[in-house]
């Protein structure tokens, strides 16, 4: 008899799930919630976060316009994929900040991958290497890694290379000066108010061909990075639509002939 009412109280709770159509809750598929392609198609424009003085990756021209090849290779991915490009100059020390406020879609300019930006936002794949390079004037006595000790060193706020200089052997011996432009990195250095600078060498090279100052290059560089894009945690959808017209440019050869027209070769590693 206890038998027989186990199972009728079984079926009559079974019934009345069914008839109020409830289900057990399923798995929640965080890429299911991405709406992020959807969204910057549905406005017709990416919104790219930049920092305005950074050549030749994006920086203003003197004529108040932004260009560079990050810049180029934005305008195409947007071209094929039918919305403008929006370009918004940003405090590059509040980068994650301004991306996860969406004010912005995402972080485009010549951004090496960390460790700390892989947890804190969605990378896409690196598409350039780069080396920390250091730069003295070309009239100063130092020309090896060692004679930097006791030296100023200047480094762009909100980037990588402050932490690579805070690992390297030489930190408790060095003065690290923390500036916000790096334009004007490169200006107090020429005018003899720093040491050395610590740049990424994509930047360095295409600085000192376009500038009549006299620099020179240390031939110790701290490590190679990796470029890539950064978009806010878990916006894989948009990520991936950028990344797979990036790899269409590669294989038709449109990625090599920007790189091309901004480094005379190219230097993209989307293979």
């Amino acid at each position: 008899m206890k038998k027989l009412i186990a199972l009728t109280i079984a079926i009559l709770m079974l019934l009345m799930t069914a008839a109020c159509g409830t289900e057990p809750a399923a798995p929640v598929d965080d890429k299911a919630k991405d709406k992020s392609l959807w969204n910057v198609l549905g406005k017709g424009q990416l919104i790219l976060g930049l920092d305005a003085n950074y050549p030749p990756m994006g920086y203003t021209d003197e004529n108040g316009n932004i260009q560079g090849f990050d810049i180029d290779v934005a305008k195409e991915v947007c071209f094929r994929m039918g919305i403008e490009l929006k370009t918004q100059p940003i405090n590059w020390s509040e980068k994650e900040e301004i991306l996860n406020s969406g004010e912005i879609d995402c972080i485009w300019n010549g951004m090496s991958v960390t460790p700390e930006r892989e947890e804190r936002m969605t990378l896409s794949q690196p598409y350039m290497k780069d080396e920390l390079i250091f730069m003295v004037p070309a009239k100063s006595k130092v020309r090896t890694f060692l004679d930097l000790e006791g030296c100023s060193v200047a480094v762009q706020s909100g980037s990588s290379t402050k932490e690579a200089l805070e690992n390297c052997d030489l930190y408790e011996n060095i003065n690290i000066v923390v500036m916000d432009d790096l334009l004007d990195m490169f200006e107090q250095l020429n005018a003899g108010n720093l040491d050395a600078i610590l740049v990424d060498s994509v930047v360095a090279y295409y600085y000192i061909a376009k500038s009549d100052y006299a620099i020179y290059v240390l031939p110790e560089g701290l490590e190679e990075e990796k470029l890539a894009i950064g978009f806010r945690k878990g916006d894989f959808s948009l990520r991936d639509r950028i990344q797979e017209i990036m790899y269409e440019m590669d294989a038709d050869g449109t990625l090599a002939k920007i790189s091309t027209k901004w480094f005379g070769e190219d230097i993209t590693i989307l293979k």
